[in-house]
């Protein structure tokens, strides 16, 4: 999946501004063209995470052609395909093997049980809040 950005051009003292129409509020820079880009890359990455966290949909990114004719505040702005990896999209279950300690592993069971989790639930839970 490619995610179109318009890059406002930087100068020797200015960043790249980075902008993805498509994901409302979703912006980034960087020093050079290149940081630009990867910095987009990531902050389109903690947009989709944060929006499916918090149960919202996922865009689909629109035409970036479309984008350049109705966007006219970018008019004068480079316009780019950013790649999403797919599995940031996927919440497919997935077991896992994992090895703890026994004394780590009836800590863990304990703070599940005490929250009325799963172990497994637990996990998730933590893992997304931090």
């Amino acid at each position: 999946m490619r995610y179109p950005v318009a890059i406002e051009p930087g100068t020797h003292t200015e960043a790249f501004g980075v902008v993805v129409p498509d994901l409302a509020g979703c912006f980034s820079a960087g020093d050079t063209m290149d940081e630009a880009l990867t910095n987009a890359e990531e902050a389109i990455t903690a947009w989709i995470e944060a929006a499916l966290d918090s149960g919202l949909e996922i865009p689909q990114p629109s035409d970036i052609d479309a984008l350049r004719k109705t966007h006219k505040a970018y008019k004068s702005w480079v316009w780019a395909l950013i790649q999403v990896d797919p599995s940031v999209l996927d919440d497919t279950l997935e077991r896992v093997n994992i090895s703890l300690p026994r004394r780590i592993l009836h800590r863990l069971d304990a703070h599940a049980k005490a929250a009325g989790e799963s172990r497994s639930g637990f996990i998730a839970r933590m893992a997304l809040e931090h």
